[in-house]
């Protein structure tokens, strides 16, 4: 087993096959974390400028939406959610959350520097 998986805690070849994979938030944090790298890095090979923090109250409300989200999805509330005409299979909700986690959290800081960039400099 790779040594950087073990003590990430992936599964053996998770990081090689990652090129065909939508890790979530988290495992893509652990991963920048232990190369020293942001979140941004890993995704599109560019550090990012400095951003707003996320901060206890984002996390909250993000986590708020989020189950929302996925409680509609899996409750077809408004109907099954489908792509060209096929249901998106109950797996598949999982990888559809995470992606939907990565861009609420990418929106917050957008609308954090967009509304309020004053408030949200560093240093």
């Amino acid at each position: 087993m790779n040594l950087a998986e073990s003590e990430m805690g992936l599964a053996r070849g998770y990081i090689s096959k990652l090129d065909k994979a939508n890790p979530n938030l988290k495992t893509l944090q652990k991963i920048a974390d232990y190369f020293g790298v942001t979140a941004d890095y890993l995704m599109n090979g560019e550090e990012s400028k400095e951003q707003p923090e996320l901060t206890a109250r984002d996390e909250r409300d993000i986590a708020k939406d989020m189950e929302s989200l996925v409680s509609k999805l899996r409750d077809k509330e408004s109907g099954p959610a489908s792509f060209n005409g096929q249901d998106i299979p109950e797996e598949d909700i999982d990888l559809l959350a995470g992606q939907m986690e990565l861009m609420l959290r990418r929106l917050k800081v957008i609308n954090k520097e967009k509304y309020n960039p004053n408030k949200n400099k560093k240093g």
